[in-house]
């Protein structure tokens, strides 16, 4: 397959999260660039869903995000439709900063799924290798692909949504 687009559409699953700003303006916003970036349709979207802010060790306290996920045919590569997020991160205000990954932000766009594909390259490990772990990943995911197979578990995405909820504990359903 070409770097930059291929003739077959594939289907493509995307985390979107904000706790920054207008945080529903910024995902709607950050649908409406990619739904207009040649090579890509946007097909389905969840609703959005409010979370408590996991943070990390060092870290300051945050504020809820809003999260959901989108489900998107694209004619482009998986690492081209990356570096489409990333521009889009960059357009809404998003400041990457080594080292403070786990920071507030005004919109965060994850490729999780690409098609059936196993990927592990630098920068780009598809699936995302934290999604079967997060709540706030399944649970808007599971709205839209609930049927789509982890291509890693071999199982459906709200059959590991069901196992994180089973797994969980009282105090940390995240």
């Amino acid at each position: 397959m070409n770097d930059q687009a291929s003739s077959s559409w594939n289907e493509a699953y995307i985390a979107l999260g904000s706790n920054l700003g207008d945080r529903a303006a910024l995902i709607g916003e950050a649908l409406r660039q990619l739904d207009r970036t040649p090579g890509v349709k946007l097909a389905a979207v969840s609703q959005l869903h409010e979370t408590k802010a996991l943070v990390a060790a060092g870290a300051q306290a945050q504020g809820a995000y809003l999260n959901a996920a989108a489900m998107v045919l694209t004619q482009l590569s998986s690492r081209r439709l990356l570096d489409v997020l990333l521009e889009i991160e960059t357009k809404l205000g998003r400041k990457r900063q080594v080292g403070k990954q786990w920071e507030a932000r005004t919109i965060d766009l994850d490729l999780l799924l690409y098609g059936e594909k196993v990927i592990n390259e630098p920068h780009l490990t598809i699936p995302h290798p934290r999604m079967t772990s997060r709540h706030f990943v399944l649970a808007p995911l599971a709205e839209i692909a609930g049927s789509v197979i982890h291509p890693l578990e071999r199982a459906p995405v709200s059959e590991l949504l069901e196992r994180l909820i089973s797994n969980s504990s009282p105090s940390n359903p995240e």
